[in-house]
């Protein structure tokens, strides 16, 4: 009896544990990060569009997952980085980067099937399609739309500002 106790207590961490550090890419909707984006749950989205062959997403990375470090347990903040590699990559190329640079934010690859010219204006009707761009929402609202890359202070002053 002590035996099936141990086990199950056991399989119940590892579980818990895996579900705690999975920070594996997951694909998500153009539809679904809308609907994300509309919740009116007081907390500021900063939603980061990058892929694994922009030089310049690379280059903002480390600032944007010190940044991330600093306002991780904030409950008013959520930062989610949006690949837009092809879809195909999501467990080889997305997922060797994600773990390579210990990404300790949540990860998507967009799953989009129309070109990204279809779609960028409906998300945001200013993009020119370039990468890094990050918008910043809350409640529904977009409160900011920035193309190009962010040093880790322009970021945190956006941050400080729209967070309250």
């Amino acid at each position: 009896m002590k035996n099936i106790f141990f086990c199950c207590v056991l399989a119940l961490f590892v579980s818990v544990s895996a579900q705690q550090s999975d920070k594996s890419p997951k694909t998500i909707s153009l539809k679904q990060l809308n609907a994300l984006l509309q919740q009116q749950d007081d907390k500021l989205y900063v939603i980061n569009f990058w892929a694994t062959w922009c030089k310049p997403c690379i280059d903002e990375m480390p600032d944007f997952l010190a940044v991330n470090e600093l306002y991780k347990d904030d409950p008013n903040f959520k930062m989610i980085f949006i690949s837009l590699d092809h879809i195909k990559l999501l467990h080889t190329k997305v997922k060797t980067f994600v773990e390579k640079h210990k990404i300790n934010a949540e990860v998507y690859l967009l799953d989009e099937k129309r070109n990204a010219y279809e779609w960028m204006p409906e998300f945001e009707a200013s993009w020119n399609g370039a990468i890094p761009s990050t918008g910043f929402y809350k409640n529904g609202e977009k409160l900011l739309f920035k193309q190009f890359q962010m040093n880790r202070y322009e970021l945190e002053d956006y941050i400080d500002d729209f967070i309250q």
